[in-house]
């Protein structure tokens, strides 16, 4: 067992106190010790991820107790990579925030930036489906402190919708343990993959309404239409970098799906038959298509941008609906070219507020020094939408390849290419609005007092920028990783046995289960 891979939960759990309680009144040390933490974080998540790049499960036993009864940390390919993913995307966030002094219009953001990242970092690497809640409830508080950051009557609004829609999700949650713990005794992901297998075709009633409760729940937190109305004001209305670091909050419902259902509940698997590609594929091209007609009718950049998110994640879930290790694979591409396309956009808009001192889609005067915005905003509006040459394209070419092996490929392939064309067509509308129109209207003008973007805020944009290059020049090897990590996913022996310590049998309290009920 090794330590290591509690740190990336560990770390920012003790940076964020510290930073409360001994550096509340100096901004320039909180800063330090944030950066320093980040920076920490992926040198930790990178040596997770090598270590585990083989096929290697890393286990952590809290307090030395063994699953199922004790509390595990797991590390496989597909949460070290999700880790890795996370923080390297909170670095760039974390220097935006520092440039643009997104930092000092509230209290609070270097510690709550820091729980926020526990949170996620422990929803990745967790073995216990309860202990997912409980992470999820860290950053949902973490994430509602950093929506209301600086304040405002808007941003408080979107803040509450966010909270009320997010614990209704929290309480189907709790039901569904309820319900699955009522059903097998255990939430041990790995113990629950063995015990679900024992229950007769006849008795499925509480595991199925377990098994749609996680769904709705996990489609909530993806913003999977319909359940998506949380997100178009809240990303909005969030301070900028907030809903950049946001960017990687709905990968979490995505993964815990992949996770799910490939583990607990695979597509094999009768008792839950039925609950896959039946209805999650539909929904996923409808939140494709719901997305890229918000992207058509934005009338401000930032809900231009949050629609972009939703179709991104209609995206990934089409993949994911197909539940096949191509679609999979593809998927997990997906959502790291997504991630930093989306966090990108969002620290985009806020330049485009600060030189223009509005987002409103409409002609105005052009800004002196706007080209290198609408550089960076052309770069990444390529890569949202899935234009050549960028890792938009390669991913969305992957996806369409997995069509081909599932049934309803006319169907992912039409919806897929005209929501794509729909796209293009609503972020080239408001480029050529927000920089190109304005350039007939008669010589720049100055910011009127608006002080210009720091050289700061340029390095972190241009350092997502940097990723989605580097994700499409090493788009061969990224697709080789997560094809050896859908195929672990769904091959879970490894996992299992290196929780439960058992190979290919079930844990103790499962065999005693099983006799129980053959008496």
């Amino acid at each position: 067992m090794t330590h290591w891979l509690i740190m990336p939960v560990v770390l920012p759990a003790l940076l964020a106190p510290f930073i409360i309680l001994a550096a509340r009144y100096h901004m320039g040390i909180q800063r330090v010790f944030s950066v320093v933490g980040v920076l920490a974080m992926i040198a930790i998540a990178l040596g997770l991820a090598i270590e585990t790049s083989d096929g290697t499960v890393m286990l952590y036993q809290l307090g030395a107790w063994a699953a199922p009864f004790g509390i595990v940390l797991v590390g496989d390919r597909l949460s070290t990579m999700m880790v890795l993913l996370m923080a390297v995307l909170a670095l760039f966030v974390l220097l935006y925030a520092i440039g643009s002094r997104w930092d000092e219009r509230g209290r609070h953001f270097h510690a709550l930036f820091q729980f926020q990242l526990m949170g996620i970092a422990g929803a990745f690497l967790t073995g216990d489906l309860f202990n997912l809640f409980v992470f999820f409830e860290v950053l949902l508080i973490a994430s509602y402190g950093l929506m209301i950051h600086s304040g405002g009557n808007v941003r408080l609004r979107a803040g509450v919708q966010y909270v009320l829609f997010n614990l209704l999700g929290s309480t189907l949650f709790l039901f569904a343990l309820g319900a699955l713990y009522a059903e097998t005794g255990t939430l041990n992901m790995a113990d629950l993959a063995q015990r679900v297998q024992l229950i007769s075709a006849d008795e499925t009633v509480g595991i199925r309404v377990a098994a749609v409760l996680l769904i709705l729940v996990f489609a909530i937190k993806a913003a999977i239409v319909p359940l998506h109305f949380w997100l178009p004001s809240s990303y909005a209305e969030a301070p900028p970098p907030v809903a950049a670091l946001f960017a990687i909050m709905t990968k979490v419902g995505a993964y815990a799906i992949i996770r799910v259902y490939t583990m607990i509940f695979p597509v094999d698997l009768e008792v839950t038959a039925g609950l896959h590609g039946d209805w999650l594929l539909p929904v996923a091209l409808l939140s494709l298509a719901v997305g890229a007609v918000g992207v058509l009718a934005a009338k401000k950049l930032d809900r231009l941008v949050a629609f972009s998110v939703i179709g991104s994640m209609g995206m990934v879930m089409v993949a994911v609906g197909m539940f096949t290790q191509t679609s999979i694979a593809s998927a997990l591409y997906y959502i790291v070219h997504s991630t930093f396309a989306a966090a990108a956009l969002f620290l985009i808009v806020d330049l485009v507020r600060q030189s223009r001192g509005h987002l409103h889609l409409r002609t105005d005067a052009p800004v002196a020094g706007a080209a290198l915005i609408a550089g960076l905003f052309m770069v990444a509006a390529i890569a949202m939408t899935g234009l050549p040459p960028l890792s938009g394209f390669v991913g969305k070419l992957m996806v369409l390849n997995a069509a081909f092996d599932s049934g309803p490929d006319a169907w992912v392939w039409t919806v897929v290419l005209v929501c794509s064309l729909i796209n293009v067509v609503g972020f080239a509308r408001a480029g050529s609005v927000l920089f190109w129109k304005a350039q007939s209207d008669g010589a720049p003008v100055p910011e009127a007092g608006r002080p210009a973007p720091s050289a700061l805020s340029f390095v972190a944009v241009g350092g997502m920028i940097v990723m989605l290059l580097a994700h499409t020049a090493f788009a061969g090897q990224m697709y080789a990783y997560t094809t050896t990590t859908a195929q672990q996913l769904f091959a879970p022996a490894d996992y299992t046995e290196t929780v439960l310590g058992t190979p290919g049998k079930l844990s103790g309290a499962a065999k005693a289960d099983a006799k129980e009920g053959d008496h």
